[in-house]
């Protein structure tokens, strides 16, 4: 089975099979990697593209640059991307650079994870919070997609 993957670099979607994730796959237009093992920097040009195109779950970070928990938790998930990658897209999203999503998806605390599939929200999370704790959450949440697809 083919996936559709978005390229984090020049927001093609590409088509990989399933079993060649692991591999690092290239793009297919611009040959970059299509997963670097960090989250994607969003916009409000990109958000969409990735949040409705990609097969795969996407894990966002809605924080901002004056929100001291969304700076101490970004190490955490820049850890987190390189374990989650390419099972999820990992990405952030700065609440003050794109005003629209945040308020389009309602974010009245950062920083706070979404899981999105197939282009809509399916969990949320709030709050600061360690590498294994993200990890933990994306992967429950995945579980809970998986058991509804069934």
């Amino acid at each position: 089975m083919s996936l559709h993957i978005v390229c984090p670099h020049c927001q093609a979607t590409n088509r990989v099979p399933e079993e060649r994730l692991r591999e690092r796959p290239d793009c297919g237009r611009c040959h970059q990697p299509l997963f670097g093992a960090k989250p994607v920097t969003l916009s409000t040009e990109t958000f969409q593209a990735h949040v409705a195109r990609n097969d795969i779950p996407v894990l966002v970070d809605f924080w901002a640059p004056w929100c001291g928990p969304c700076r101490m938790m970004a190490p955490a998930f820049e850890a987190a991307a390189a374990k989650l990658e390419p099972e999820f897209r990992v990405a952030k999203l700065n609440t003050e650079e794109a005003q629209d999503i945040a308020l389009t998806y309602q974010i009245r605390s950062i920083p706070t994870l979404a899981l999105f599939v197939r282009g809509r929200e399916f969990a949320r999370q709030t709050g600061a919070m360690g590498m294994a704790d993200i990890i933990g959450w994306a992967r429950s949440q995945a579980a809970r997609v998986r058991q509804g697809a069934r």
